[in-house]
């Protein structure tokens, strides 16, 4: 028998299924390894729910207060908790994201666990993928069923206590469309905070491929520095402009007076995808990346 006659024929697609699987399994590696992506999240939004509770016991107060308003300002007082609530978990998801991005290809050359998972079947391509795939997708979608739940348990309290006190929840019910609010959350995390802002984490990750030491300060002083020297040698402010367009999104994505559901009228995600400033953020994230994954190939442990 020959050795052809011995080799097993591979599926057609067996490559890009291990791929996927491999991919998959770094995601969960990084998961096990940081578990503050997701105690962070569960901390903060355990805190406001804390702080919360005395809310509760005013709100039947607040409804009698808010009855003679408009229904739009009206819904603006009952919003407000939930707004806190979903902007200390945005800003949360921000930090862990930030800190995560910069610690996580320079601390594996820090610990020298480097050499480790440069001997596992692993390419430098898929491990950069999974870090880049924590604070763009993952971090955002964990936020979400952390700030979604918040809300469903404020929403769920807040009837309660209006119906044990006697008042109607009809009205409570018709001014604050959780449902609405939640699939909002969901394409402002995922939109924003996870496609407009990847050439922030893509600029971290590379920085934390690259740098030897202290990464905030590289991935911090140069974008600064630059500005600064725009600003003294042309008297303009363009790049500084970029860098808060990626950060706030388009005017597509952003509230406009700071309500949360002001930003339904401004839900549409075929608009959004057309804009080139997603687009450019996207390749240069891509280029960021590409950039990371060969630093990472040829870096030595610090």
């Amino acid at each position: 028998m020959t050795a052809a006659s011995n080799t097993v024929p591979m599926p057609a697609g067996s490559q890009a299924i291990s791929t996927t699987r491999l991919l998959y399994c770094s995601i969960r590696r990084e998961l096990w390894e940081h578990p503050s992506l997701y105690i962070a999240p569960l901390a903060a939004g355990a805190l406001f729910l804390i702080g919360f509770l005395p809310h509760l016991f005013r709100l039947r107060n607040q409804m009698r207060a808010t009855s003679a308003l408009d229904p739009m300002h009206q819904r603006a007082a009952l919003e407000q908790p939930y707004m806190m609530a979903v902007g200390l978990l945005m800003l949360t998801g921000m930090l862990v994201g930030a800190v995560y991005s910069l610690d996580a290809l320079h601390g594996e050359r820090r610990d020298r666990s480097i050499l480790f998972w440069k001997s596992m079947p692993v390419s430098d391509l898929t491990v950069v993928l999974s870090k880049a795939a924590i604070p763009i997708f993952v971090l955002q979608l964990i936020s979400f069923a952390v700030a979604a739940a918040v809300m469903w348990i404020m929403f769920v309290l807040s009837s309660a206590v209006l119906l044990a006190t006697g008042t109607g929840v009809a009205q409570f019910w018709s001014l604050l469309p959780i449902v609405q609010m939640s699939f909002l959350l969901l394409y402002h995390l995922v939109i924003l905070h996870g496609l407009w802002h990847a050439p922030f984490y893509g600029w971290m990750l590379m920085v934390s491929s690259w740098a030897r030491r202290v990464p905030f300060l590289w991935a911090v002083l140069p974008p600064l520095a630059f500005g600064i020297v725009e600003k003294l040698v042309f008297n303009t402010s363009h790049f500084a402009g970029m860098l808060l367009y990626h950060l706030e999104g388009s005017s597509d994505s952003s509230p406009k007076s700071g309500a949360l559901m002001n930003m339904l009228g401004h839900f549409h995600p075929g608009m959004l995808l057309s804009e080139s400033g997603l687009w450019t953020g996207l390749a240069a994230t891509a280029v960021f990346l590409a950039v990371a994954v060969r630093l990472r190939r040829d870096r030595e442990p610090a």
